[in-house]
């Protein structure tokens, strides 16, 4: 998966852009939380964004 289909995914979805790829990421932990992605879906996600530099909301300190 690439970070554009994540992106159109995002926006088919939202009707609008991601501000950041932190709200990228905060869209797909959504996705988890509410059961639309399933674990190993979501983790791959989650370490392909988050080596693209994406901090989730919950890592802040």
């Amino acid at each position: 998966m690439s970070i554009f289909e994540l992106i159109t995914i995002f926006e088919q979805e939202r009707n609008e852009p991601p501000e950041s790829i932190n709200a990228l990421l905060d869209f797909y932990q959504r996705q988890y939380i509410t059961g639309n992605i399933d674990v190993c879906h979501y983790r791959k996600i989650y370490h392909y964004l988050h080596r693209q530099g994406a901090i989730s909301a919950h890592e802040y300190t």
